[in-house]
């Protein structure tokens, strides 16, 4: 430990382990998916922070780590925006490092039992107090949050009808904070078993009284995913690789065909051909068909993602335009003051244009479904709002054909399993290149996956369930609860503070000696 600790003595090794101990989390999503390693991928950056020299220090140390953990959950995006990720990776791994000077205000030297029990609610609350900022969609949203490393274990998924994604970060935050105390604090051990015991029972109390989603009905979903298809007129060919995908759905009895993001590159509207071409496939296959057009719109100006559903009579009039745009892929934030992104990387020429609202679409045989796009599916209020709404069954069209060969496409479809599991409802993951995934309404896989190397058309045998759990009735309730902790806290250490100055003996001035003579007979 004295040798660790000399070569951490050096400022610039000490970043450098405080990136890398920040990058290990990244190991619990796709594609490793070693979803086990995030209850104890933390510990390391945590006994970093609670050793750090300096309160100052510590935050630095939380900024660092900040930067591996931002720059490894998206490092695929280098290709994409070269430097520029490494400045996005600085810019919101900052966000940590409050989060950090708190790790050394409550674990630094040997913390009291009450301090490690204050510890296990006020930290896991600011890990969620950073992920509430960076889920803001004009800072790239909720994407890798740390819950959703947890989307193929089954009692994580159902504490996520419980509190969603955000009751999951917390407690694996919580876990990660008491091992780090078992391995580090002696003398606390503890309030740190028994917060081990209590997330114990708090998975358990869920796993028992949650509500299962009743399953009730079945119906039949179809995803059409081309693959990749490039070249000068891939618009025109792409399609035709899926009207010839679709075709062999006649006869099967499908519900519904879903084709992914920017499935259809022209406004249907300037296109009537491909319309029509669309009403005759619904109609060998009788199935209405939701695809998604990427294109200038012919009827307002700009350029918009829209959901269309098309019937056997053509165009059903039912869209939705996507709310919730990609920074930079979609639209540049700021465009005066970082439009040179566009010059050092492939960021967005034109921004595109915003729907207004989210859309449920009634697709025959009293389906309904509620349609996202791309990222959207990273944000659970969307899910939980459609769910409101009354749909029957939740649908993300995406395309990550661009990273192809990285753990985006897989990230992706992941966040379906959270959002199916979050809202009962089930939910279809269509993608323009893979990977495309559906999962039922209790967060569990259906059918397999079409990877990135799929060129097909693949029906899902998917159950319906229409429970409310208790996350579509109360919200983010994690979330606020963590607020109201930090905020009593934070009142708490004012109080203390206040009261120990109001404590503190006044200190002992010395009586004023004049110029001349002595203080008991002046001018002496």
């Amino acid at each position: 430990m004295k040798t660790l600790g000399h070569w951490l003595a050096s400022p610039w090794r000490r970043s450098a382990a405080a990136v890398i101990a920040g990058a290990l989390p990244v190991l619990a999503y796709p594609s490793p998916s070693l979803w086990w390693c995030a209850y104890v991928a933390l510990v390391p950056w945590i006994l970093l922070l609670r050793t750090a020299p300096t309160g100052k220090r510590a935050a630095y140390d939380g900024w660092c780590g900040g930067f591996g953990f931002m720059l490894a959950m998206h490092h695929w995006l280098l290709p994409f925006l070269h430097v520029f990720t490494f400045v996005l990776a600085a810019l919101l791994g900052a966000l940590w490092a409050l989060w950090g000077w708190l790790v050394h205000r409550l674990l630094a030297d040997v913390p009291s039992r009450r301090r490690t029990a204050t510890a296990l609610l006020v930290l896991p609350s600011g890990w969620l107090a950073v992920e509430l900022v960076r889920s803001w969609q004009g800072l790239g949203g909720p994407w890798g949050m740390l819950g959703s490393s947890q989307w193929q274990a089954e009692p994580a998924l159902r504490l996520a009808s419980v509190g969603g994604v955000w009751l999951l970060s917390f407690l694996v935050v919580a876990v990660n904070l008491a091992v780090a105390v078992l391995i580090a604090v002696r003398q606390a051990r503890v309030p740190a078993v028994a917060g081990l015991v209590a997330t114990a029972a708090a998975t358990s109390a869920a796993w028992t009284l949650s509500p299962r989603p009743a399953v009730d009905g079945q119906v039949r979903i179809a995803v059409v995913q081309p693959g990749v298809v490039g070249g000068p007129d891939s618009g025109d060919r792409r399609f035709a690789r899926e009207e010839q995908l679709t075709r062999r759905l006649a006869g099967q009895e499908v519900n519904l065909i879903v084709w992914g993001e920017s499935s259809v590159g022209f406004d249907l509207g300037d296109r009537p051909d491909l319309a029509r071409r669309l009403a005759d496939l619904s109609r060998a296959t009788g199935a209405d068909i939701l695809v998604n057009v990427d294109a200038r719109r012919s009827d307002k100006p700009g350029i918009y993602k829209s959901s269309v559903l098309v019937g056997p009579d053509g165009l059903t009039g039912e869209r939705y335009d996507k709310m919730r745009l990609v920074p930079f892929g979609e639209y540049i934030p700021a465009r005066s003051l970082l439009g040179w992104a566009t010059s050092v990387g492939k960021a967005a020429g034109e921004d595109r244009r915003r729907g207004s609202q989210p859309v449920v679409m009634n697709v025959g045989d009293d389906l309904r479904v509620g349609p996202m796009v791309c990222f959207e599916t990273a944000f659970p209020d969307m899910t939980r709002h459609l769910t409101r709404e009354g749909v029957d069954v939740l649908i993300g069209q995406s395309s990550t054909s661009t990273f192809q060969q990285s753990w985006a496409p897989e990230q992706h479809a992941s966040l379906a399993a959270l959002r199916a599991a979050e809202t009962g409802r089930p939910m279809v993951h269509g993608t323009l290149t893979g990977v495309s995934a559906v999962y039922g309404p209790s967060g569990q896989r259906v059918g397999s996956w079409l990877g990135t190397d799929a060129s097909a058309a693949q029906i899902y045998e998917i159950p319906l369930a229409h429970g409310t759990t208790p996350y579509v009735r109360l919200g983010d309730w994690t979330v606020h609860a963590a607020m109201l902790i930090l905020a009593a806290w934070a009142a708490g250490e004012g109080v203390r503070t206040l009261r120990l100055r109001r404590s503190a003996p006044e200190p002992r001035v010395p009586p004023v000696r004049t110029a001349h003579g002595s203080p008991a007979r002046p001018g002496r």
